[in-house]
């Protein structure tokens, strides 16, 4: 499943690791800094600001670095019935994660159930739309481009990539993903959110030498059913 770059001579892999682990901590410092200064003021709209932020940031780095997105991953899927296929087993494979995580996490950490971050939601057709907006870039797109294709990339690169690297990677980004949620989910949802996060990045580390869209799907999916259970007053 994960598979070993060609090792690069010893000059280029300090510039590379170099370079990488710069990459890295500037958008990491960008999703963290803008979204700590604005919830003061918007819970709703602070994720969102950041991760728009740490797009056009990370769009500029891997085209100075003679790089594009479509060489993260972000390519054509293969096929209407595999891409279909795979959503459906990465959206299994989640719950499967998520659900085990729920269950320790229950153990230990009461579960807040998202705050009031989307009370406003509920029955109101304006607030859904304009979620379904965030979930569609955002809550998709932005955060598998940002947490699996760029941020695991980065941090391989950085440990010196490889198997090891593959793995730190993995962990980190699960890492920061579920701490990226806490401030409406708690440490239980943390914890949950962490966890399905690995999920993707497994799938990342398999999916990224031909189109990561069926991650992208998944999360749009997933985030999609719980805004409408959340609009139609349904238990999720």
């Amino acid at each position: 499943m994960i598979a070993s770059p060609t090792e690069p001579s010893p000059r280029r892999s300090f510039g590379s690791r170099r370079d990488a682990f710069f990459d890295l901590a500037l958008i990491v410092i960008t999703l963290v800094a803008i979204k700590q200064s604005l919830l003061p003021f918007t819970q709703l709209y602070a994720g969102p600001a950041s991760t728009l932020s740490a797009m056009i940031l990370a769009t500029y780095f891997l085209w100075r670095r003679g790089l594009k997105w479509a060489d993260l991953g972000f390519r054509r899927p293969e096929g209407f019935f595999k891409t279909v296929g795979l959503v459906i087993l990465i959206m299994f494979v989640f719950i499967i994660f998520a659900q085990s995580m729920t269950f320790i996490a229950d153990q230990f950490f009461i579960d807040p159930e998202y705050g009031s971050r989307f009370d406003h939601v509920e029955g109101n057709l304006t607030a859904y739309i304009i979620i379904m907006l965030l979930v569609w870039t955002h809550g998709s797109f932005f955060e598998e481009l940002l947490f699996r294709a760029f941020i695991m990339t980065k941090t391989s690169e950085a440990c010196g990539g490889g198997l090891w690297g593959s793995i730190i990677a993995l962990f980190a980004s699960s890492t920061f993903f579920g701490y990226r949620h806490a401030y409406y989910q708690g440490i239980h949802g943390a914890l949950v959110t962490g966890a399905g996060g690995f999920a993707f990045g497994l799938f990342y580390l398999w999916l990224r030498r031909t189109s990561i869209l069926p991650i992208i799907f998944a999360h749009g999916l997933f985030n999609t059913l719980g805004q409408t259970f959340r609009y139609l007053g349904i238990e999720d």
